[in-house]
């Protein structure tokens, strides 16, 4: 079985050491890079994403990455953008997002950017293993923590305890939406019209009783519908 490739992002000098000790001694992980800004990292994941990259004496080796490890908060450009920028480059290698905040807005920006993971810094090794592995895969790992983070700081008016009755094409689409996804390209990723894909939107926000598209995609993750 083949090693997973990560490159690893973060600007703090101290933690960016002590996860990349901690990524070396995983099972089956290969480090690749490690950058101190989003920037560098972007040119390392570009370069990657064209499948090779120049050394200094001309040669050619091979630099896939697997899942990008990247932490949010950054100055210049934050992990969230860096997630941004890679999916409008039409690079889908999967982003995991680390923060040290329990905010809910920054873990619902994660997913708005499309990122495949996202995870508290104090979560346990183990938990880092499993999102790599799992994000490697093709899946998605979110920590539990944020989640409910989002729940809490909900307005009492928008939660309800009743279930709303969504169908499978529902769930679907508000996956999508959830990951930042226009009608257009939730059209062209299902394969339905685009005014087909609107109406779906639109009885979503009623069976959710939601008035837009975010508090939608709250709302179904407070409730675990996604």
């Amino acid at each position: 079985m083949s090693r997973i490739r990560v490159i690893l992002i973060d600007d703090q000098a101290l933690v960016r050491a002590g996860l990349a000790a901690l990524l070396r001694s995983l099972p089956g992980i290969t480090l690749v890079a490690e950058c101190a800004d989003a920037e560098s990292g972007l040119l390392h994941i570009d370069a990657a994403a064209r499948s090779q990259i120049s050394t200094r004496i001309d040669t050619t080796i091979d630099a896939k990455i697997d899942v990008v490890i990247s932490d949010i908060r950054m100055p210049g450009m934050s992990g969230i953008t860096l997630t941004q920028t890679l999916r409008q480059r039409r690079i889908a290698t999967p982003v995991l997002l680390l923060t040290t905040f329990e905010d809910p807005t920054l873990f619902l920006q994660a997913r708005k950017a499309n990122a495949q993971g996202f995870l508290l810094k104090d979560t346990s090794p183990d938990i880092l293993l499993e999102a790599i592995l799992t994000l490697s895969q093709g899946g998605t790992l979110f920590e539990p923590k944020a989640a409910h983070a989002l729940n809490v700081t909900m307005p009492e008016s928008e939660k309800s305890s009743a279930q709303p009755a969504l169908s499978a094409r529902d769930v679907e689409i508000l996956r999508l939406m959830a990951g930042g996804y226009a009608n257009k390209e939730i059209a062209a990723a299902l394969h339905l019209a685009e005014g087909t894909v609107k109406n779906y939107v639109s009885e979503i926000l009623a069976k959710l009783d939601c008035a837009d598209r975010t508090r939608a995609v709250l709302r179904a993750i407070s409730q675990k519908l996604i």
